[in-house]
């Protein structure tokens, strides 16, 4: 089919899934060959891997906050994370860095202002949304009183997103599905997502476009019967009619999974249907050779909540048709803050200077210019920096953490553990008196950051430095060791030249 836009710059599909883990990407070496995903493959067989693609923070909200902004995610401004920087006097960077679209710009926005038509279907957990009530997982979704919220917190979302820089908002899930409201609809569904946006897609305009598409899944719940079984009437705004028909339902899944023997993958299978109703979507509007694909995974899910390079490392791949100069792949040192100004770059809109990151689009076309020669990353009360292979981690908890009394620790301890009860989660420990983890007050360490926690062996240091051509996984602390003196300072000096630009005093002498 012809293309029907006049504007010919490409169109922008940016899709990012929810913590995803190395071997459920045929793309890295740790999942190659083990999943059943033909439409992801296609991505990678004919674009470019990121393979040294980071994350500078490794939750959900400040990793999309710095695909969205194009900036760390200790710039937020949202009223949570800005009081609690001048509460504790460093920043805290965690759920709390919202991107609040009464303040601060997005590339939806600078998108929008360049000519693009904006769509947004998916998880948000990254936009600040004001006027949402909660509601727990024991509402009752036949409920008028309930129905009701559940309309008015989707109007919030929505408006929100429009302030946010969206034209198009629609199948929105403000969280997890455990954190939506009722546990008959705490579930995932894919298919509604998607079917939001083709909705978008087909929408007769002449302007390219810009969708960020964010699927909910792998994220928990895992089990089938909340995932890839669940009943695709189940949406955050209450019950649909219908099911969606734009993917294979659940009994193709399973069918395509056990001939392929990747059972026990099936929602990685869920994932791929999605984006392959994407691509046929955009062949039917004759837009596919035009478009611009992103997928990235919000953060490496191995040491999530932590800034070790299984949180931090996470290899992302960009296609269009008839690849990139750059190849199958590309080495070239990139960060989460650099899709924002790639983004801008391929749209031919000028990259703003308060954004951190730079393009990549110059190594997407061949250009062996180094983007970046280091790296930065801020994760609840850790900072780290990344240069020549070697990398600096400093833990440091501000005197109000550190010295909350026992009855403090206890209270935060049983926030967190009524929480995992209530959502049928097991309990890591009933100790007030364990160390905090780099992310969170919890002592034992949060319930997303437990990964982390029991793989790294110098996880409570206060200074690290890992060689990590030698040590990949960060098992051996350099720093007490005779002979690194120059690569300490260095590294400290550097990650002072970091931080003396950005909100929120790290102390790096203790």
């Amino acid at each position: 089919a012809p293309s029907l836009l006049a504007d010919q710059r490409p169109n922008i599909l940016f899709i990012i899934t929810d913590d995803m883990y190395p071997w459920q990407m045929n793309f890295m070496p740790e999942g190659a060959g083990k999943n059943y995903t033909p439409n992801i493959d296609r991505l990678a067989d004919e674009g470019t891997v990121m393979r040294n693609q980071y994350v500078s923070s490794t939750v959900c909200t400040p990793s999309r906050y710095s695909v969205m902004t194009g900036r760390y995610a200790s710039r937020s401004q949202a009223p949570e994370f800005v009081a609690t920087t001048r509460d504790l006097g460093q920043s805290h960077v965690q759920w709390n860095s919202f991107a609040d679209p009464e303040i601060e710009k997005t590339v939806a926005h600078r998108l929008k202002d360049a000519g693009y038509r904006t769509g947004f279907v998916g998880k948000d957990h990254v936009i600040f949304t004001r006027g949402r009530k909660h509601l727990g997982l024991s509402s009752d979704p036949d409920d008028p009183a309930v129905q009701e919220t559940m309309r008015e917190n989707a109007k919030a979302s929505r408006k929100a997103f429009k302030a946010a820089g969206f034209e198009y908002v629609n199948r929105v899930y403000h969280n997890n599905p455990d954190f939506n409201g009722s546990r008959e609809l705490a579930v995932h569904n894919q298919d509604w997502v998607t079917e939001g946006a083709l909705e978008f897609l087909r929408q007769e305009d002449n302007r390219p476009f810009f969708l960020y598409f964010a699927t909910t899944i792998p994220h928990g719940p895992t089990e089938p019967e909340r995932s890839w079984k669940a009943d695709r009437r189940a949406t955050p705004e209450g019950w649909l009619e219908r099911a969606p028909e734009v993917q294979p339902g659940a009994e193709s899944i399973a069918r395509r999974a056990r001939e392929q023997g990747v059972e026990g993958r099936e929602t990685i299978l869920w994932i791929d249907d999605a984006i392959g109703a994407l691509l046929t979507g955009l062949d039917a509007i004759g837009e596919l050779d035009n478009t611009v694909i992103f997928f990235f995974n919000d953060h490496g899910q191995s040491a999530k909540g932590s800034v070790y390079e299984g949180g931090a490392h996470n290899p992302s791949l960009v296609w269009r048709q008839g690849g990139w100069p750059a190849g199958a792949e590309t080495t070239a040192l990139v960060s989460n803050i650099d899709f924002g100004p790639t983004m801008l770059d391929l749209a031919g809109a000028r990259i703003p200077d308060d954004m951190d990151g730079a393009s990549f689009l110059p190594v997407l076309k061949g250009s062996e210019a180094k983007i970046r020669d280091s790296l930065f990353f801020e994760m609840g009360y850790t900072r780290g920096v990344l240069k020549d292979g070697f990398k600096y981690i400093a833990l440091r908890y501000p005197p109000k953490i550190a010295n909350l009394t026992r009855e403090e620790r206890q209270a935060n301890l049983d926030v967190m553990n009524n929480n995992l009860r209530e959502r049928r989660r097991p309990v890591h420990t009933e100790d007030p008196m364990a160390p905090f983890g780099h992310l969170m007050p919890v002592p034992g360490g949060h319930d997303a950051e437990q990964g982390a926690v029991k793989a790294y062996p110098h996880y409570y240091d206060a200074d690290q430095l890992y060689e990590l051509a030698s040590d990949p996984n960060e098992q051996v602390n350099l720093w007490g060791e005779s002979g690194y003196d120059e690569q300490k300072q260095a590294l400290q000096d550097l990650l002072e030249s970091y931080l003396v630009t950005l909100p929120g005093k790290f102390p790096l002498t203790q």
